[in-house]
């Protein structure tokens, strides 16, 4: 399958960049600020354009691991109010274990994708400081250059907001940064900072943007990829849409798994097969915008609650909308809640404007959710979820054809 992956990474950075404005209270773009300013500084340094593109790769999604850390460590058993943390009421041994954790994931993480230079321990490095005093007590010299790039940049948008800061503002930034050489950061990365990102830069950032930058900088490369590669780069993502709740730990792999084995049952073809699990694992994608106090609430949804839930799928719409190649599969993921009576969303589409695949996934995601775990009830019998979509069927909401066939191959293949 074809697919540019920068233009993906950047795309699902957006995603990212809101689980953490609402874990960590971090500004808006922080992965995408980050890359800025790591690109900058990597061009300076000389970096070819192939370990450009993959660097930028990593510090789109440095902070991948956040969702899946803190319900694997911080709160296993998570209530909602458990996922908003401050790092500042955390103790120090706390803090340390945090930044340690997150990032070992996230290196774990990050080796599923399909990298061609050499990307080792630049998100597992990326909060060490200069002189060992960080998590993992490496310094300086022990874990590289790039790790060091990317840590200045992190602490940079971290502790200052890119996108309003003024000359005043930037000044303090650039004294701040040298007076932490030695100790936060490397002399070598203080001097690539000092020298290559200058208020003119800030401006460019505030007024195109980093997407205009990634353009300017990184030509579009878009590679022919296997179907074995599409699985871990879309199985990365599905993961952290998963983890963001307890009660859809494996909804997104499981649609994904059930959605490439009914390609295969309907002769899509190889290719095509490969496009509807990438769909699969991408149709919740926009759940990353929405609340945890909402996903995780044990019982029924008011009307605004639930009207900010069906959000979610147009933002599924407008972060695969960021990327080329793959208008077919945003259409397949983003029209998983439309019904063929026009009762659906977000766009309340109806029989004559859904095509076999959009009814193929709604249905894939409906037996899905019914047979899982929730908040509000344990997860259904076959028997039982086949015969609420029947119900569904009478009420003109899916396709009756592709019920009877999925009664079939899931009660032969995944009970």
């Amino acid at each position: 399958m074809k697919l540019d992956l920068t233009d993906m990474l950047y795309a699902m950075s957006f995603a990212l960049d809101r689980v953490e404005m609402e874990i960590l209270g971090t500004d808006t773009g922080h992965g995408r600020h980050a890359a800025y300013l790591s690109l900058l500084m990597g061009r300076k340094a000389g970096f070819s354009d192939e370990e450009l593109r993959d660097f930028v790769g990593c510090c789109l999604l440095h902070d991948n691991a956040l969702t899946e850390y803190i319900y694997e460590e911080l709160a296993p058993s998570p209530r909602a109010e458990d996922l908003s943390i401050k790092l500042s009421d955390l103790s120090e041994p706390q803090k340390t274990e945090f930044y340690h954790g997150h990032s070992v994931i996230g290196e774990h993480n990050i080796r599923l994708l399909p990298f061609r230079t050499d990307v080792k321990n630049i998100i597992l490095y990326h909060h060490e400081n200069a002189d060992g005093s960080g998590p993992i007590g490496m310094t300086a010299s022990d874990i590289g250059l790039k790790p060091q790039i990317l840590h200045l940049a992190d602490r940079v948008d971290v502790t200052s907001r890119l996108k309003t800061m003024d000359l005043a503002e930037f000044e303090k930034v650039r004294q701040w940064v040298k007076s932490e050489e030695g100790t936060s950061f490397s002399k070598e990365a203080v001097e690539l900072f000092l020298k290559t990102v200058d208020y003119d830069k800030i401006l460019y950032l505030q007024e195109k943007g980093v997407r205009a930058f990634l353009h300017e900088q990184l030509s579009e490369e878009i590679l022919d990829y296997s179907d074995e590669e599409i699985r871990n780069i879309t199985g990365m993502f599905a993961k952290i849409v998963d983890y963001k709740s307890e009660f859809t730990r494996t909804h997104s792999t499981d649609v994904a798994r059930k959605a490439e084995f009914m390609a295969h049952y309907y002769g899509f073809g190889s290719e095509k097969a490969i496009r509807f699990y990438f769909a699969g694992a991408m149709h919740d994608i926009g759940k990353l915008i929405v609340p945890n106090d909402i996903l995780e609430k044990p019982g029924k949804l008011t009307f605004n609650e639930f009207e900010e839930m069906k959000n979610h799928a147009a933002a599924t719409y407008y972060i695969l909308s960021q990327m080329k190649e793959i208008s077919d599969i945003r259409e397949w993921a983003s029209r998983h809640h439309e019904k063929l009576n026009g009762t659906g969303y977000p766009r309340g589409l109806e029989a004559k404007d859904l095509t076999f695949e959009d009814r193929l996934m709604a249905c894939i995601d409906i037996y899905q959710a019914l047979t899982e775990k929730r908040p509000y009830k344990e997860g259904l019998s076959h028997e039982e979820s086949i015969s609420i979509m029947m119900e569904m069927v009478k009420k003109g909401e899916i396709d009756e054809n592709l019920v009877h066939d999925i009664d079939v191959v899931m009660k032969e293949h995944f009970q």
